[in-house]
């Protein structure tokens, strides 16, 4: 018996693969050699993707009994609560880390001085540069008063104790802190932030073969046999994804998008395709709000926003329902991600065009859609009184009449009416329609003579014969 696939199939089944594919490439477990080398390359924001992906990598690499784990990182910084994440993953992993700053050109700022301050070796590639530590809130802006005091005063607490118990520089790394300096690789390792310069991971492993390193808070000399086999591990498209949703100005168009979508298909019900993928951009924006944090008084603002736009389109203003709600869109833009303490907020760049786009769209587009549905609420059967058609049928009394080029189902009021005779409609019950023949003028009779009395047919008006 053979298994044909259909020409939906031939579409349907490459798509499946691909799923599960991606599935099994973000779910299913490597396969690292027994005592490998893992280089782990980890290049973007410090994120919960992020976090989630070295806890990922970490765990297969302690599975495998690596001999040494090496993150390569290259990062701009990124959330305070994630870094922790990492820093404490690090601190309890049971194989030997090495945090490498790398490749030229790299960096290890903010965020990133912390997780090299928690590995066991540290080391950093030519061209690379760390620091640039001090805590900002999720604008981008100082945090001033006595917040402020307070998590620089922990920020500085941690990275120091981080520094004196893996034996590096701990009053230049308090410094990264309070300061915000930052320092190239090669100062890096004449202050003795970081233990060596490696340009290449055979540098990197050389360097740390024999050190000892802190592993799970004791002390270990990290062994690599020659010719150890290495193992590169790498996000998965799944990850990457993920790690894109986890940008603010993402999660704002989505959020926006998906609610003038969705609205839209309320507004003209049955085109299913922007209720969809309204409601796809929504999922997609909660999923980005959760990583990233949300304040609730931006979130609400947003909704304010969306709310005045609808009414505006409803009494029919004269803007200022309209203005009010662009306002709202953006100081909510501006604060959705703000205020969480968690990284950085949405760019006034994004905010400020899409939240003038959102407006004139709901200005002139859904408005003028408004109008047509009103309009249109005269032409069902309210729409047919008055209205002029042909008997397709005889109507004895019922059958079939044509009007305005559709078939219906007809009645006669006044008794038979025969094929091709015009009638009017003056009733609707329903789906069917009473109907009466529309008499031509034509065949209107004339108007009486009073006041004399005629001649009749054939006579002489003046008393002669014709």
């Amino acid at each position: 018996m053979k298994f044909r696939v259909g020409r939906a199939g031939r579409r349907i089944v490459p798509a499946l693969v691909l799923a599960v594919a991606l599935l099994a490439s973000a779910c299913g477990g490597s396969s690292i050699p027994r005592g490998a080398v893992v280089l782990i390359r980890a290049h973007g924001d410090i994120n919960d993707v992020m976090a989630r992906y070295l806890d990922r990598t970490l765990g297969d690499a302690e599975r495998a009994h690596a001999s040494l784990a090496v993150i390569e990182l290259d990062t701009p910084g990124g959330f305070e609560a994630s870094m922790r994440q990492i820093v404490q993953r690090i601190e309890r992993t049971t194989v030997p880390v090495a945090v490498w700053v790398a490749p030229s050109g790299a960096r290890a700022a903010s965020a990133g001085t912390f997780i090299t301050m928690a590995a066991g070796i540290a080391a950093m590639a030519q061209g690379t540069n760390i620091g640039a530590a001090s805590p900002i809130s999720s604008t981008g802006g100082n945090i001033g008063g006595t917040l402020g005091k307070k998590i620089t005063n922990d920020a500085a607490a941690q990275i120091r104790s981080l520094a004196e118990q893996h034996g590096r520089n701990a009053d230049w790394a308090e410094q990264a802190v309070r300061e915000a300096v930052s320092i190239t690789a090669q100062q890096a390792v004449q202050l003795h932030v970081v233990d060596f310069l490696a340009n290449d991971p055979s540098q990197l492993i050389d360097g740390a073969n024999g050190r000892t390193a802190l592993v799970a808070g004791r002390p270990e000399v990290v062994r690599i046999a020659q010719g150890t086999p290495r193992a590169q591990l790498t996000m998965s498209p799944v990850d990457r994804f993920l790690n894109l949703l986890s940008d603010p100005n993402l999660a704002f168009t989505f959020l926006v998008l998906g609610g003038v979508l969705l609205l839209f298909e309320l507004f003209h019900p049955g085109a299913i395709a922007p209720g969809v993928a309204g409601a796809i951009l929504l999922i997609l924006a909660f999923f980005s709000l959760g990583v990233l944090g949300v304040n609730v008084a931006g979130a609400v603002l947003i909704g304010a926003a969306f709310v005045l736009f609808v009414a505006e389109l409803m009494v029919g203003g004269f803007g200022a329902l309209g203005l009010g709600g662009a306002v709202a869109l953006v100081v909510g833009g501006l604060m959705l991600t703000g205020g969480s303490g968690r990284g950085p907020g949405v760019s006034p760049w994004t905010v400020v065009p899409l939240a003038l786009a959102v407006a004139a769209f709901f200005s002139f587009v859904f408005s003028a859609l408004l109008r047509a549905r009103r309009r249109a609420s005269v032409t069902g059967a309210e729409g047919m009184l008055g209205r002029n058609g042909v008997a397709r049928t005889e109507l004895a009394p019922d059958g079939y009449v044509a009007v305005q080029g559709e078939r219906w189902r007809a009645t006669a009021e006044d008794g038979p009416v025969s094929a091709g005779t015009p009638v009017i409609v003056v009733a609707v019950e329903g789906l069917r329609l009473r109907v009466r023949p529309r008499q031509p003028a034509a065949q209107f009779p004339p108007p009486a003579v009073t006041g004399r009395e005629q001649p009749p047919e054939g006579s002489n008006p003046k008393g002669g014969s014709a």
